[in-house]
Protein backbone atom coordinates (compact mmCIF):
# COMPACT_ATOMS: atom_id res chain seq x y z
CA UNK A 1 0.00 0.00 0.00
CA UNK A 2 0.71 3.57 -0.73
CA UNK A 3 1.84 5.60 2.16
CA UNK A 4 -0.39 8.84 3.05
CA UNK A 5 0.73 12.04 4.92
CA UNK A 6 -1.59 14.86 5.65
CA UNK A 7 -0.76 18.39 6.87
CA UNK A 8 -2.21 21.69 6.79
CA UNK A 9 -4.99 21.37 9.54
CA UNK A 10 -5.51 23.83 12.81
CA UNK A 11 -8.02 26.17 14.43
CA UNK A 12 -9.66 28.76 11.97
CA UNK A 13 -12.57 31.36 12.57
CA UNK A 14 -15.43 30.74 11.13
CA UNK A 15 -15.67 32.61 7.28
CA UNK A 16 -11.48 31.49 7.18
CA UNK A 17 -9.64 29.25 4.80
CA UNK A 18 -7.42 26.51 5.12
CA UNK A 19 -5.28 24.06 2.74
CA UNK A 20 -4.82 20.45 3.49
CA UNK A 21 -1.94 18.46 1.67
CA UNK A 22 -1.60 15.12 1.09
CA UNK A 23 1.84 12.88 0.05
CA UNK A 24 1.62 10.07 -1.58
CA UNK A 25 5.36 7.87 -1.07
CA UNK A 26 5.07 7.02 -4.30
CA UNK A 27 3.56 7.50 -7.47
CA UNK A 28 0.64 5.24 -8.49
CA UNK A 29 0.40 4.06 -12.08
CA UNK A 30 -2.67 3.67 -13.61
CA UNK A 31 -6.39 4.40 -12.87
CA UNK A 32 -7.30 5.57 -9.65
CA UNK A 33 -9.56 7.64 -7.08
CA UNK A 34 -8.13 9.85 -4.83
CA UNK A 35 -10.50 11.42 -1.97
CA UNK A 36 -11.12 13.66 0.95
CA UNK A 37 -12.80 12.60 3.86
CA UNK A 38 -13.98 13.71 7.57
CA UNK A 39 -15.52 12.43 10.90
CA UNK A 40 -16.72 14.67 13.12
CA UNK A 41 -17.04 13.62 16.69
CA UNK A 42 -20.19 11.13 17.07
CA UNK A 43 -20.80 10.56 13.60
CA UNK A 44 -20.14 8.82 10.54
CA UNK A 45 -17.39 9.62 7.98
CA UNK A 46 -18.67 11.13 4.97
CA UNK A 47 -17.09 11.86 1.70
CA UNK A 48 -15.77 15.31 1.15
CA UNK A 49 -14.61 15.81 -2.58
CA UNK A 50 -13.13 13.10 -4.96
CA UNK A 51 -10.69 13.34 -7.49
CA UNK A 52 -9.59 10.77 -10.28
CA UNK A 53 -6.20 9.69 -12.04
CA UNK A 54 -7.91 11.54 -15.38
CA UNK A 55 -8.27 15.00 -13.33
CA UNK A 56 -12.43 14.58 -12.91
CA UNK A 57 -13.57 16.07 -9.84
CA UNK A 58 -16.78 15.96 -7.34
CA UNK A 59 -17.78 17.20 -3.98
CA UNK A 60 -20.09 16.56 -1.56
CA UNK A 61 -23.44 19.12 -1.65
CA UNK A 62 -22.53 20.96 1.53
CA UNK A 63 -18.79 21.92 0.34
CA UNK A 64 -19.81 22.92 -3.49
CA UNK A 65 -18.51 26.19 -4.43
CA UNK A 66 -16.19 26.20 -1.10
CA UNK A 67 -14.11 23.41 -1.27
CA UNK A 68 -11.44 22.89 -4.20
CA UNK A 69 -9.55 19.47 -4.67
CA UNK A 70 -6.47 19.26 -6.87
CA UNK A 71 -3.11 17.58 -7.68
CA UNK A 72 0.11 17.68 -8.06
CA UNK A 73 1.39 15.03 -9.70
CA UNK A 74 5.08 15.80 -10.03
CA UNK A 75 4.72 16.24 -6.48
CA UNK A 76 2.68 13.25 -5.64
CA UNK A 77 0.73 15.34 -3.43
CA UNK A 78 -3.53 15.88 -3.43
CA UNK A 79 -4.41 19.16 -1.90
CA UNK A 80 -7.39 20.46 -0.67
CA UNK A 81 -8.52 23.81 -0.19
CA UNK A 82 -11.43 25.13 1.98
CA UNK A 83 -12.60 28.36 2.15
CA UNK A 84 -15.56 30.28 3.57
CA UNK A 85 -14.98 27.56 6.34
CA UNK A 86 -18.55 27.02 8.74
CA UNK A 87 -18.13 25.10 12.59
CA UNK A 88 -19.63 22.22 10.74
CA UNK A 89 -16.53 22.22 9.22
CA UNK A 90 -15.12 20.83 11.95
CA UNK A 91 -13.90 17.51 12.18
CA UNK A 92 -10.63 15.11 11.27
CA UNK A 93 -9.96 14.74 7.72
CA UNK A 94 -8.73 11.54 6.07
CA UNK A 95 -6.95 11.32 2.83
CA UNK A 96 -7.77 7.87 0.98
CA UNK A 97 -6.48 6.91 -2.56
CA UNK A 98 -8.09 3.74 -3.79
CA UNK A 99 -6.46 2.01 -6.88
CA UNK A 100 -8.32 -1.60 -8.07
CA UNK A 101 -9.51 -2.59 -4.69
CA UNK A 102 -7.18 -1.58 -2.57
CA UNK A 103 -7.01 1.47 -0.59
CA UNK A 104 -4.54 3.59 1.62
CA UNK A 105 -5.38 6.08 4.47
CA UNK A 106 -3.47 8.70 5.94
CA UNK A 107 -3.57 9.41 10.22
CA UNK A 108 -5.97 12.30 9.46
CA UNK A 109 -5.37 15.92 10.52
CA UNK A 110 -7.87 17.91 12.63
CA UNK A 111 -9.13 20.83 11.37
CA UNK A 112 -11.56 23.24 14.06
CA UNK A 113 -13.66 25.87 13.11
CA UNK A 114 -14.78 28.43 15.93
CA UNK A 115 -14.82 31.49 17.38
Amino acid sequence: QVQLVESGGGLVQPGGSLRLSCAASERIIGIYVMGWYRQAPGMQRELVAIITSGGSTNYADSVKGRFTISRDNAKNTVYLQMNSLEPKDTAVYYCNRRVGVNDSWGQGTQVTVSS
